[in-house]
């Protein structure tokens, strides 16, 4: 997707505001040059609820995300609570636009689910202790690796476990939308990696996250549903 194009629906995950990786400037630069009608933030906006940890440019794509989700004609803000975010009803409190848990709505007369898909991830409700150190780890490897991110993101696509979160989440997800939601397309976040697939008829995506290099996002328009990926 070129810069200055439109979309209809632009999707975005795991931006973790507050995080020492967190790509708010280049986010906030490439939500200026993309025209959409609604733009769907699915989970971990923030990294936690601890506002201090913000810096100026988190602050700068803050102020841009609450000034989009003011009742406007041109667009509609979506936001999505993921794990890291706290309580869907906190986070409302916190940053004074409505949060939900999940989202249903049509595409081009197509039924669609949003979701963040931390809910899918067993081993992260079971081994809260483990996972946070892990992510610790994974944050310190993060933080010494410099601007390009070489050894996070081998670490990341050679780690098993990573991988298999990954389908975990997809097939939780899809399992979840066959019984409860019947949507033909599912969008999930939480992973860190970006992904489509079909899985028992069901078109899947995931949004990747906006702490790596290259981040990325989903558009949804006339070509189609679709991830991209950005450096």
């Amino acid at each position: 997707m070129h810069h200055g194009t439109h979309t209809d629906i632009l999707i975005v995950s795991d931006i973790h505001l507050g995080s020492p990786v967190c790509r708010s400037k280049a986010l906030l630069r490439f939500l200026k040059t993309v025209k959409f009608r609604t733009l769907i933030l699915n989970g971990d906006i923030f990294d936690d609820l601890n506002f201090n940890r913000l810096s100026h440019d988190d602050w700068e794509l803050l102020a841009h995300l609450r000034e989009l989700s003011k009742l406007n004609h041109h667009t509609a803000v979506i936001w999505i609570a993921g794990n890291h975010d706290g309580a869907a009803a906190t986070l409302s409190r916190l940053i004074g636009v409505p949060v939900v848990n999940e989202y249903v709505f049509y595409w081009n007369g197509t039924k669609c689910l949003a979701i963040h898909g931390h809910q899918f991830d067993r081993f992260l409700s079971k081994n809260i202790v483990i996972s946070t150190i892990a992510g610790a780890i994974y944050l310190a490897i993060q933080r010494i690796d410099g601007q390009e991110q070489h050894v996070a993101r081998l670490v990341k696509r050679f780690s098993k476990s990573w991988l298999r979160v990954s389908a975990k989440v997809m097939k939780g997800a899809v399992r979840y939308n066959l019984v409860f939601k019947r949507a033909a397309y599912v969008f999930c976040g939480h992973t860190h990696k970006e992904h489509e697939e079909v899985v028992h008829g069901v078109e899947y995506l995931n949004s990747g996250c906006w702490t790596d290099i290259p981040s990325a996002y989903i558009t949804l328009d006339e070509q189609g549903a679709r991830v991209h990926t950005i450096g």
